[in-house]
This record gives C-alpha cells, structure tokens and sequence, in this order.
C-alpha cells in the first residue's frame, strides 16, 4: 500500500514528462508564423493576439488574460496559440484564485480543451484531452467535490475511448491506484483490480517497446561507428527519459497492487474460476504469469494453470512456463527443449528479443551460466538497447572469477571481462549508466593491480581464460 505522502510525491515527480511535453509543442511548433489561410482576419484578433503573446511571453499571466479571451471568443481558429498559450493562462489563474474563481477556472481549462480538439483536431487527440481533463479533476477533486469512482470513470472513459492517446505515465499509475482505492474502500471487486493491472501494465509495456524501438535505431547507428546528430541525440535522450518514467511507474503501479496479488488471494480467486475459464486463453495466461511472477508456483493449480493454457493456445509464451515446471521437477534436458521451443516459436523480434533475455534469466538462476550468455547475446542482437543483458554477464563473469583462472592472477583477470560487459550496458542504456559504471568500478578494483601486473611482467599480454567464459583479456599496460 502506498501511503498519501508517497502517493503523491510519485504523481509529483511524473508531471515532468507532460510539462517536457507542453514545452515542445509551444516553442517547436508554435514559433507565431500567423496562418496566412486567414488573410482576411479580423484586425482586433490579430492586434490582441500580439498583445497577449507578449505578455505570456513575459510571464505577466493576468495582464494577458482578457487580451488572451478576446481572441479565444471571437476567434477561435485564429491560431492555435490560443490553446497552447492559453492553458498556461488558466493554469496561472487556478493556481492564484480560491473558492468559485477557481472553479471556475478549472472548468474553463477543461473547456479550453474541448475546444482545442474541435478548432485544432490535427494537433490534438481525444485520448490526450480525456486524459488531461481526468488527472485536472484528480488534481482539484476536493474543489470539485469529487469522489474516486468519479476520477476512475473520468480516466477509464479516456481509457476505453482512445486506447492508443493514453499515454500519461502519471495518467496510467492514477487510474490503476484510483481502483485500488476504490476496491479498498468494497466498492470494487478483486478480480477487477487484476484485469485493470493486466490492462495498464499492457499499455506500459507497448508504449516502453515503442521508445525501446526508436533507440535501438539509434544505438544501432552508434555501433555501426555513425556518429549521431544533434538532433538524434535529443531524441535518444527523450526516448531514455520516456523510458525511465514508464519504469518508474510499472513499479510504483506493482507497489500499489501489493498484498493483494498475493498466493493466498490468487490461489483461491483462481480455483474457483477456473471451470469457466478453462479454455479462455487470455484468463489462463494472466493467470498463469501472475502466480509465476508471485512465485505461487508450488502449488497444484499452477501445474493445472499451465497445462490448461499449453492446451488451449500453445506458444512461444506456454512452452516457457511448461519448461519452467520441467526444471522444477529436475527434468532438465526436456525443460531446456521446451525453451528452445519457446524461442523458437517467436516471430516478433523485439518478443523475442524479451524472452531471450527472460530464458537467460531462468538460465542464470539454475547456474547454467554458458546457456544464459547464449541467450543473452541473442536478446543483445535483436534488441541492442538492453544493457541489462550486459550487466547480467557481467555478474555471471564476476561469480565465475574464482574458479576460471588457472592462477591467482589470471582469476583476477576475469574481472576485466566483466567490467567490460557493463560498460557496455553504461554506453547503451543511459537509465543504467550509473549503476553499470559503479558496478565497472567495483570489478575494475578486484582486477590485477599495477604492482601486480609489474611484479608478474604481464603488461599488454593477452590472458586466455578458460571454463566456460572461453575468452581473452589483454592486460593493460605501464
């Protein structure tokens, strides 16, 4: 459960991407070029157009406030400044005024939205406006006087209306936590708050492939020794910050969800669905991936689950969680068939890329450390951006230090290997950079010293080493 102070300090802190957002649109596209279309526009909208742009300009809100509504009401289609500028007018208002003044502002803001959508529809999406007008009533809901089923049916109607425009990570934790709330308060039923974290996580989870996309093409022009523009520098740091907010957020949303989707909710909630849900593919692989990602898995409605869901829509997804129970019963070999199976299955490669590094994962926990890296590296050519494969073979190189040297110096000289791996995650992954540096850092500080590499007369000589790293280090030289 999230208590209200943290609560807010994490809506607090995603604000930032909407206003990075606002930003944008107004000095990227809103560089006053006046439509021309309008040759014949009215002189008094163009002369208070300029006033008000000066004062917004100059962030006098209030002087620019009538000039501001003179054009807004007799010229609605004038410019599209009216709408971009104007929002952070009625914001200036809301934020200085009590009582119904700012009521009466508030609503206005959500007007002004709605009027953008009509006048500027190019610019504007309907799943963006419902969004922004539901997390300003969340925001006001005390002056509003509203309650949490009225902000959850503001966010859901944006949620089911344009899927696709629904793309606030604030947005998207508000609506899920709204439900919590309201199933806290018996006023909404468990299996809900399950199908809505299915939903949400679902959006986080396209939304995060989409940014991750972009910036594989970008580190796919870094590697192949391209240097990146300006501009493409700017993107890749926009797309890493998307990145991070929507990671920021699947956590915040898992901490929300909590006790609740624990063994003794889900076991009982599912055993007593399942003769409905039986052949119900989509039930099944909820059901199935919340009891193995809640580690429910000793219990015999998982074996049922998986089996059931193997059966009904056999694929890349079913064979992973069938090869699971095989490695949990000590059948090894057939478990690591079925993960093969499993990747194999995947067409889409930015899934397979995802399962890849999810199979090394398996790999990696049973100490099958060889495989794991073969996995890794596959996720590492479908998805360069994943410096988190970097960083998991680092650590599998650093674990391994002591028993892949055939002496004291050539065991320490693994850690060169692996401090290598993360700053390839450091180089990258901006959002992991200065966790990989510090763990480079650390594995750079247990390698061979310079005393060492002196007294040893190893300097700028390549050290071989074996198990099942199978791979060289040249040591550095004095």
């Amino acid at each position: 459960m999230i208590d209200g102070s943290k609560k807010e300090n994490i809506t607090n802190r995603l604000i930032i991407t909407k206003m990075k957002t606002r930003i944008t649109l107004v000095f990227a596209a809103l560089l006053f070029g006046l439509n021309m279309s309008f040759a014949q526009q009215d002189e008094e909208c163009m002369t208070n157009l300029t006033i008000f742009t000066d004062y917004y300009k100059s962030k006098k809100y209030d002087e620019a406030y009538s000039p501001w509504m003179k054009v807004r009401n007799k010229c609605p289609k004038f410019n599209r400044a009216i709408y971009a500028y104007g929002e952070k007018i009625l914001e200036h208002k809301i934020e200085n005024s009590t009582g119904a003044d700012k009521v009466g502002y508030i609503n206005d803001l959500m007007k002004l939205w709605d009027e953008a959508l009509v006048n500027f529809s190019s610019n504007y999406s309907n799943g963006e406006v419902l969004v922004d007008k539901a997390e300003l009533m969340y925001d006001h809901k005390k002056e509003l006087g509203l309650n949490d089923k009225q902000i959850y049916d503001a966010f859901d109607k944006a949620f089911k209306t344009d899927l696709e425009n629904f793309s606030s990570p604030r947005g998207l934790y508000i609506y899920f936590s709204t439900l919590v709330d309201l199933h806290n308060a018996g006023q909404a039923p468990i299996q809900d708050v399950f199908n809505k974290y299915d939903d949400v996580t679902g959006k986080i989870e396209t939304e995060k492939d989409a940014y991750t996309k972009k910036l594989n093409e970008l580190i796919e022009k870094e590697e192949s020794g391209e240097g990146l523009s300006s501009k493409d520098e700017q993107r890749k740091a926009s797309y890493n910050s998307y990145l991070e907010n929507y990671e920021t957020i699947g956590g915040s949303i898992d901490s929300k969800l909590g006790i609740l989707a624990n063994c003794e909710n889900l076991i009982p909630l599912y055993t007593k669905d399942f003769e409905t849900f039986k052949n119900d593919a989509v039930w099944l692989q909820r059901a199935v991936s919340r009891m193995y990602n809640k580690e429910c898995t000793d219990d015999p409605l998982y074996i049922k689950l998986v089996k059931a869901y193997d059966e009904t829509a056999p694929s890349a997804d079913t064979k992973y969680f069938v090869a699971s129970l095989l490695f949990k019963q000590g059948k090894n070999k057939e478990g690591m068939d079925y993960l093969n199976q499993s990747y194999d299955l995947e067409t889409d490669n930015f899934k397979k890329a995802k399962l890849a590094y999810r199979i090394a994962g398996s790999l990696k926990n049973k100490g099958d450390y060889s495989a794991a890296r073969n996995y890794y590296r596959k996720a590492l050519s479908l998805s360069p951006s994943m410096g988190k494969a970097y960083t998991s073979i680092a650590q599998m190189y650093a674990a391994s230090a002591n028993s892949c040297g055939k002496d004291e110096f050539d065991k320490r000289a693994v850690y060169w290997l692996a401090a290598a791996e993360a700053r390839k995650a450091a180089r990258v992954d901006s959002n992991l950079a200065s966790y990989a540096n510090g763990l480079a850092d650390s594995y750079e500080g247990k390698a061979p010293s310079r005393s060492m590499i002196f007294e040893q007369s190893k300097s700028g000589q390549v050290i071989n080493i074996g198990c099942w790293i199978g791979a060289s280090v040249t040591v550095p030289k004095l």
